[in-house]
């Protein structure tokens, strides 16, 4: 499932200042920054590239592919392997918002284009994956902390309130895929219809867990990757590899992945394996309490404090580390921005490292650009968030993408240069209603990162 509060957290960009609580978008209560017009919303590329380089080693990706396959997001074991056999038919029901089909032709596509699957939209009512389209509220009826969610068995929110604590809905008890319901609020900005699409109907076909491990996936709570890899796919074509089957159990499967991932990724043959040690349970528990609602935010600090704590103490140089430090600097910077500071540098450092990590810097930078522009320091702000737009757009993440556009115009105002701060900001406004969705939330948004700038006096 999408964890809503993780999203959130990262699209939630302004420094220097208390925000809106995390797992909130902007307040309807932010005032209109300068009664500027809306254009129109600004849509990604129907002709995205192909399937793209995958950069782990096949070692990596057989033991990632193992634990996600069998093994739930609670840790749980699954006892075999199940996936949908024949052409997938997927249909959808409810109330669909403008644009939520489009949206699932386009991943279709990309499905059968890059992870080879057979898969088709559908009107049937025996189709093999349902979509149902719901309010947010129905969602959370079910799963607080949840975006969207899938489950096996029904076609419909009403059908999984009756099956719901019945063996009818557990993942365990499967042996192959045949009916399995997606629950997507139509309620929420296009690009979180959009997000919640590609990992549910990710989920639905192949992977049912989630890995902190991973930095190139949307199999991450992390919710940094808002569409399917290049790694994704990879996943999903040896999920529906000939060499696999329903009912394979885990060593079965282990022994069929080096010929089978040799045959589908040999450029991974030839890639070192990095071997990331395991994300111990507590640190999982410290990170979702740090970001999750329900507790007050001095519980969420001192959660995300031990998070950082066993980070370190557990040796991680990689993402993991430079998350711990991002998610602590969020919590802290509105009592402690000098603290918050240190530690969004030190997650630039680390996020700097390797370059399947560069969309993760783009939110610490964000972050420190935005501690510039409240130090009315233009032209570090600029230097920090060079490159960072095109990130984001190659990412399709419209929600840091209008954020780093606002963060630069306030930046070019600094230095000087009004007419393209302008600019900056007017396209900044079609990525926003994208990412963010209604009118009141782009306004809230412009007007918190447009606060950051000390010059301004009202917005």
């Amino acid at each position: 499932m999408r964890l809503k509060h993780a999203a959130f957290l990262l699209m939630a960009l302004a420094a220097c200042q208390p925000l809106s609580q995390a797992g909130e978008p902007p307040s309807r209560a932010a005032h209109s920054a300068g009664g500027m017009d809306l254009p129109p919303m600004k849509l990604f590329s129907e002709n995205r590239a192909g399937p793209g380089q995958v950069s782990a080693s096949n070692a990596d990706i057989a033991r990632d592919f193992l634990d996600l396959a069998f093994r739930l997001e609670s840790g749980r074991e699954l006892p075999v392997l199940t996936r949908f056999e024949g052409t997938i038919r997927v249909r959808m029901t409810g109330t669909a918002p403008t644009g939520m089909r489009t949206e699932l032709d386009r991943v279709l596509a990309r499905l059968r284009r890059e992870a080879g699957l057979d898969i088709q939209r559908t009107s049937a009512s025996d189709a093999n994956v349902t979509i149902q389209a719901v309010s947010g509220d129905q969602i959370r009826r079910f799963l607080p902390q949840a975006a969207c969610f899938v489950v096996p068995n029904v076609s419909s929110l009403a059908e999984y309130n009756r099956a719901r604590r019945r063996a009818q809905s557990s993942w365990t008890g499967l042996t192959k895929r045949e009916r399995i319901a997606i629950f997507v609020p139509n309620d929420v900005s296009p690009q979180e219809v959009r997000d919640c699409l590609h990992e549910e109907l990710a989920q639905a076909l192949g992977p049912l867990n989630d890995l902190y491990r991973l930095d190139n996936s949307v199999f991450n709570d992390d919710n940094v990757h808002t569409v399917l890899t290049p790694f994704d796919m990879l996943i999903l074509r040896a999920f529906y590899a000939d060499e696999l089957q329903n009912g394979m159990t885990k060593a079965q499967v282990a022994a069929r992945l080096p010929a089978l991932l040799a045959r589908l990724n040999p450029a991974g043959e030839r890639r070192p394996t990095r071997n990331l040690p395991e994300t111990s349970r507590d640190w999982i528990d410290a990170i979702q309490n740090a970001l999750g609602p329900g507790t007050s935010n001095l519980e969420r600090l001192r959660a995300a404090g031990r998070a950082l704590d066993i980070a370190r103490r557990s040796g991680w140089s990689d993402h993991r580390l430079a998350f711990s430090h991002y998610a602590y600097a969020r919590l802290v910077q509105s009592t402690d921005p000098q603290a918050a500071l240190a530690s969004y540098r030190r997650a630039d450092a680390l996020y700097g490292r390797n370059p399947d990590t560069a969309i993760h810097r783009a939110f610490v930078r964000a972050q420190l650009a935005a501690h510039a522009i409240a130090r009315s320091d233009g032209t570090a702000a600029l230097s920090l968030l060079k490159g960072q737009s095109d990130l984001a757009r190659r990412h399709e993440n419209a929600a840091l993408l209008s954020s780093l556009m606002m963060l630069e115009a306030e930046a070019l105002d600094l230095v000087g240069r009004g007419e393209a701060a302008q600019a900056t900001r007017r396209d900044s406004l079609g990525w926003a209603r994208y990412g963010f969705g209604p009118d009141w939330a782009v306004r809230a948004k412009l007007s918190e990162v447009a606060a950051l700038n000390p010059n301004r006096t009202g917005g």
